[in-house]
């Protein structure tokens, strides 16, 4: 029986009504065409950035590729939209990228995706698309991009990162009905349940952050500038002199690779930075904090900050008179370019030191450190007794400046938990992460527990 002409609108009324507040790839790509272009005309001028039908067939395809499954496994896969020649041939992986061109391209849609996905793994493969009439035709699948896997080290804390991507669209589709699309390797915009976010957020690159590790920081250099005086002293041959922003990039990356290391797992976990001062109150009965798990103190480790300033050292060394660098300051394109031996191998203890804390998070609890890095246990459960926070602040720029208050209980007892100790302890920091992967910077600022949200 066909319905009549007032009950079709109503059925269409129905409809649109049951889908406001969810978007589609078509308002994906208007997002993306928004905000594409944040820099200079010239910048603008060398961005591949494709026609809206264009953007909108790229993402769609993408979108419910995402939602297949091959062979029961999950659907995963990066997508490059650019033509074959922005990627020369006769290069490959760490320095380059190695284009694979199929002899002749392929259709373009969701079940091509799904097949090749199953041979193009994400942290090393895209999947090469453009169109067959100079960006203005029909997609197709060009081929394969080697582009191996040092591109990660960047979000993950790693060191030597590869070689830059071209500005154009890159989709990551890691999770059903999930893509994110990046310009290049920035993240512009990401495509979740329907929900539309913007740019990556670097928490790393805010003021605040770093303000809460300073102190950290401070005896970093301390201890180094002591190393360096004596071995001056005693050698006679100066060592150099490093960029005071080296300790902390150092610092960040361990804290990238844990953060990694948890969304991967997908157990969740929280990690809780414990001002110096109140680390010798841990733990009493009476405790706001209590450890199931205490590392001895004084036991014999050698610690991260220890880790940290050996770097610092051997830098300094391998940089200093003996190769005509002592007037100059070293930094971090130092330390990313450098393949000693020694040095390579203190920083694969760093990445060892990060995995071990992401380890210890996978038992009920919260992993204790101090502002100094130093492990004071695991297991760590927040106490009841401490007052409950009714409301928080979500931060809605990098250093929280503007905010939108939320009510607390709308997360789970992992998050309340973290709240309630950020407001009993001030100066404490804590980082959430949730089963689903999503991170959460939490701290006191101002008298107000707020949090920010790490893409």
């Amino acid at each position: 029986m066909k319905a009549s002409m007032p009950e079709i609108k109503t059925i269409l009324n129905e409809l649109k009504s049951a889908t406001v507040g969810y978007s589609y790839p078509r308002d994906l790509a208007l997002f993306v065409q928004d905000r594409w272009n944040n820099e200079t005309d010239a910048v603008r001028k060398s961005d591949l950035l494709p026609d809206l039908a264009t953007l909108e067939e790229f993402f769609s395809a993408c979108y419910h590729a995402s939602m297949l499954r091959e062979e029961e496994r999950p659907v995963k896969f990066r997508a490059i939209l650019a033509p074959p020649l922005l990627f020369t041939t006769g290069v490959r992986p760490p320095e380059g990228f190695q284009r694979l061109d199929f002899s002749s391209p392929g259709r373009f849609n969701a079940n091509e995706l799904r097949r090749l996905a199953v041979a193009a793994d994400p942290q090393r493969t895209l999947i090469g698309v453009w169109s067959d009439k100079t960006g203005h035709g029909e997609l197709r699948i060009w081929g394969l991009i080697n582009s191996g896997a040092r591109w990660l080290r960047d979000v993950r804390g790693g060191r030597r990162v590869g070689a830059p991507l071209p500005l154009v669209p890159v989709i990551h589709a890691d999770a059903p009905g999930s893509i994110e699309v990046h310009k290049g390797y920035e993240l512009v915009g990401k495509f979740h349940c329907g929900k539309l976010t913007g740019s990556r957020v670097d928490l790393f690159a805010s003021e605040w952050l770093p303000a809460e590790f300073a102190q950290f920081r401070e005896r970093l250099m301390e201890r180094y500038e002591g190393a360096r005086g004596s071995a001056g002293a005693a050698s006679g041959d100066g060592w150099a002199s490093l960029e005071a922003t080296l300790p902390r990039r150092i610092a960040e990356r361990m804290i990238k690779r844990v953060i990694s290391t948890l969304r991967e797992a997908r157990h969740g976990g929280t990690v809780i930075f414990l001002p110096v001062e109140d680390v010798e109150h841990l733990p009493n009965t009476a405790s706001d904090l209590d450890l199931k798990y205490q590392i001895a103190g004084g036991s014999p480790q050698i610690s991260f900050p220890d880790l940290v300033v050996a770097i610092l050292n051997r830098l300094a060394e391998i940089y200093g008179a003996a190769y005509g660098l002592a007037g100059e300051l070293i930094g971090w394109r130092h330390f990313e370019a450098t393949t000693d031996d020694q040095l390579v191998n203190l920083d694969e203890a760093l990445f060892e030191t990060a995995h071990l804390i992401a380890g210890l998070a996978a038992v009920d609890g919260a992993v204790i450190l101090s502002k100094h890095h130093e492990i004071l246990g695991f297991g760590g459960m927040i106490s009841g007794r401490l007052p409950a926070v009714r409301n928080v602040a979500r931060a809605l720029d990098l250093e929280g400046e503007s905010i939108a208050v939320e009510e607390a209980r709308n997360v789970g007892a992992r998050h309340r938990s973290a709240y309630r100790l950020v407001s009993g302890i001030p100066g404490t920091v804590a980082i959430v992460v949730s089963q689903d992967g999503a991170v959460r910077f939490i701290c006191n600022k101002s008298g107000r527990v707020t949090y920010w949200e790490q893409e």
